[in-house]
């Protein structure tokens, strides 16, 4: 049986070390909207600007696609968007989303491919479900998303605003150009 104990303390440095590098950061954010109604959530949105994943970078006309899947139990994912321009190539990126509060339905886990799961928190929302910021604990990322691909700029700063105020980083924010 592992005993802990007889690890040698550089081991255990080095692997207390990997487990908050792996965790995120320490003051992890994990606020989210007090409730999303799934069935109103679903459908098509527009990511209008962010903080993006290495895989999301240069994007043009980025939509995600959610469709609960009631025989899974899950969120099928269809993110697309062009590379480099409007006119650039059309890259695909499906993913696999569950509900991971039930009681909120606003944190996700949300997995591009196996064996990665990252969780994902609803961290506004309108009430007319026209517009979301979704964000993640250690706030590396962010995604602002609207029902239409392009919102007006004092509606985007109101959003960025609410976001800010949370706390959440808007630092590096990128907008994207949707037609």
């Amino acid at each position: 049986m592992f005993q802990f104990r007889k690890l040698k303390p550089t081991v255990v440095s080095s692997l207390s070390t990997v487990w908050l590098l792996l965790s995120g950061c320490a003051h992890s954010f994990d606020r989210t909207v007090e409730h999303v109604d799934r069935d109103r959530f679903m459908g098509t949105w527009y990511v209008v600007a962010g903080r993006f994943t290495m895989f999301e970078k240069d994007v043009h006309q980025a939509v995600e696609k959610y469709t609960w899947n009631e025989a899974q139990q899950q969120i099928d994912i269809d993110f697309s968007y062009r590379k480099g321009s409007l006119a650039g190539e059309l890259k695909k990126i499906p993913q696999t989303g569950w509900i991971e509060n039930q009681m909120t339905q606003a944190t996700w886990k949300v997995s591009p491919f196996w064996p990665l799961r990252f969780t994902y928190l609803v961290i506004a929302l309108d009430p007319n479900y026209e517009w979301t910021a979704i964000g993640v604990p250690n706030q590396n990322y962010l995604w602002v998303m609207a029902r239409q691909p392009v919102l007006p700029k004092a509606k985007l700063d109101e959003i960025l605003k609410q976001v800010a105020a949370l706390p959440y980083s808007v630092e590096d924010i990128v907008f994207v150009e949707n037609q």
